[in-house]
């Protein structure tokens, strides 16, 4: 998704990047502003000063209010992250589920985060796990009243940086990612496919399913693909394989009648598509 991506989607993980700090300041306006109707508690994470984050969110009538009342707050990113250093995944994730559950402790119907996350993408090794972890936190959002924006500079990290962020989200306004990698069921780790996957894509795939660290379920890896437009043969093939490693069949969902004609004409052994309306 490039565009027009929906901010009052009731818990939603969205990847936002920017090449200009007004730009995603509207956008972290809107984001916010949509937690209020529903009674969320709304905080931004930010690494610089809170003065202009208070400022700028201010020009915003109903969130001027929200600041005055508690409800919506400035965090310093070290008070949530850890900055400069690798951030550990599971232990992230248990750090918003406590915030989520002192959330609704507190009244709220949920909680709402920006993040403005590139100070905790520069290095190989901080990307490695923090997209490992962008897919744990999504897990932990589909059953759980949590949401959150992440926000990115593409002047800083690059269009291969923000590719590899962007397709582990549902959502994202990045067109260096073809495809979006996320967590549907985190009982079974169903995983979500959408976009398209064609050759220019295999190499960020390869790369994405490893972070997301898929795991079957009764030697079964189940992928929804209700909004995969496009797939090539060679990444069914890599999607078939990463099961095989995993000793499960991989079961592609999708109402695209021509995935399954694709599919059949290939006759791989381990791959299954199902016609989902």
């Amino acid at each position: 998704m490039t565009s027009g991506l929906p901010p009052s989607a009731p818990y939603g993980h969205v990847c936002w990047v920017y090449d200009d700090q007004a730009g995603f300041d509207r956008q972290a306006r809107a984001f916010l502003t949509a937690g209020l109707a529903p009674g969320e508690r709304l905080w931004y994470v930010t690494a610089g000063r809170p003065e202009p984050v208070l400022a700028q969110l201010s020009t915003a009538p109903a969130l001027r209010d929200a600041l005055a009342r508690g409800v919506a707050q400035v965090v310093p990113l070290d008070g949530t992250y850890r900055a400069g250093t690798v951030v550990d995944g599971p232990a992230q994730v248990r750090a918003y589920a406590a915030a989520t559950d002192a959330a609704l402790a507190a009244g709220y119907r949920g909680l709402r985060v920006v993040a403005e996350a590139t100070p905790l993408v520069r290095s190989p090794a901080q990307l490695d796990a923090f997209t490992r972890y962008e897919h744990q936190v999504d897990r932990y959002m589909r059953t759980r009243p949590f949401s959150a924006m992440c926000g990115y500079d593409r002047r800083e990290l690059g269009s291969q940086v923000v590719a590899e962020l962007a397709c582990l989200h549902p959502e994202t306004n990045a067109a260096e990612a073809p495809f979006q990698l996320y967590a549907c069921d985190p009982a079974d780790d169903r995983a979500g496919l959408a976009g398209e996957l064609d050759r220019s894509g295999h190499d960020l795939l390869r790369t994405a399913l490893e972070r997301a660290d898929l795991r079957p379920l009764d030697g079964r890896l189940v992928v929804e693909a209700p909004r995969l437009r496009f797939i090539d043969h060679r990444a069914l093939l890599m999607l078939r394989d990463y099961a095989r490693r995993r000793g499960a069949t991989l079961v592609l969902r999708s109402p695209h009648a021509g995935l399954a004609r694709l599919a059949a004409l290939l006759n791989l052994s381990g791959l299954q598509v199902e016609l989902a309306r």
